[in-house]
């Protein structure tokens, strides 16, 4: 059963069997979804409390072998934000931003809502600030890890390829008499923050995402100055259930685009054999 202590531990165990170091940034289905549960009711909030508490150790990564990693928490400002971490490895700055699904938690209850309001500001101030880090270490590169699928396309310039098709959220979502909140609306200003800071950062930036299960490589992000995409920002969605893959991702500074993506297909997970 999701979202109980029980199985937390049993998740976090088969972080820690990992041989190499290991980062992880929670998703909707960590927490936000937990009001989904029937069997058992459980709150959200006191979800990612224990997510909080139990998946990131001071100072460290998971796994077997650790690597030093910084916590936004070590600013006061944002004390209770243990989830969002950075370091650097082969000259590349890596950041997580604990964006999720499902709306990124907005529209659902007022106590959510504030939740969203302020895990957004301080998701805000950290990923200006890994840019910041990137510039000042003079950084090959950054790579960007959240769990959400912020719909790029929703946000294309009127010039885009604006196809009814590519607009990824449609619906809205809403609460009794409250007025409806678009879905995807919660976001917009990380999609604004992001060209905002690619109007002045030209080294490559890979921003690594999951949600929606489509595994993807594209360059969905455009520039309001040129109402072109970002060719130094890449994005990469990697497999979800039930195609249960994943991608490698090669850092080469020999490369001038510096990241190479490969989809790595798992044998034993392969639907489509001949002679099934």
């Amino acid at each position: 059963m999701p979202c109980v202590e029980e199985s937390y531990k049993r998740v976090l165990a088969s972080f820690q069997r990992v041989r190499h170091p290991f980062v992880f940034t929670p998703g909707d289905n960590d927490w936000t979804d937990c009001h989904y549960l029937k069997s058992v009711k459980v709150n959200p909030l006191d979800a990612l409390t224990t997510v909080r508490k139990m998946f990131f150790p001071p100072g460290r990564s998971l796994g077997q072998r650790t690597i030093a990693v910084e916590s936004q928490a070590s600013d006061p400002a944002h004390a209770k934000f243990v989830e969002n971490l950075r370091w650097s490895l082969g000259g590349v700055t890596f950041a997580t931003a604990h964006i999720v699904g499902s709306n990124d938690n907005l529209g659902r209850t007022p106590e959510m809502d504030a939740e969203h309001r302020e895990r957004k500001a301080a998701n805000l101030a950290w990923i200006r600030a890994a840019f910041a880090k990137a510039r000042t270490d003079g950084s090959r590169g950054l790579v960007l890890m959240v769990q959400a699928n912020p719909g790029f396309e929703n946000y294309w310039p009127a010039s885009g390829p604006a196809s009814p098709k590519s607009r990824y959220f449609g619906p809205f979502v809403g609460r009794g008499n409250v007025p409806p909140v678009p879905a995807g609306a919660a976001f917009g200003d990380y999609v604004a923050l992001l060209a905002e800071e690619l109007e002045s950062y030209d080294r490559p930036v890979a921003f690594l995402q999951g949600d929606t299960h489509l595994f993807r490589i594209d360059k969905p992000l455009y520039s309001k100055q040129t109402s072109r995409v970002f060719e130094n920002f890449t994005r990469v969605e990697t497999f979800g259930a039930p195609d249960m893959h994943w991608v490698r991702v090669t850092v080469d500074p020999a490369d001038p685009a510096l990241f190479r993506f490969q989809a790595e297909i798992v044998p034993g997970n392969v639907a489509n054999r001949r002679g099934r």
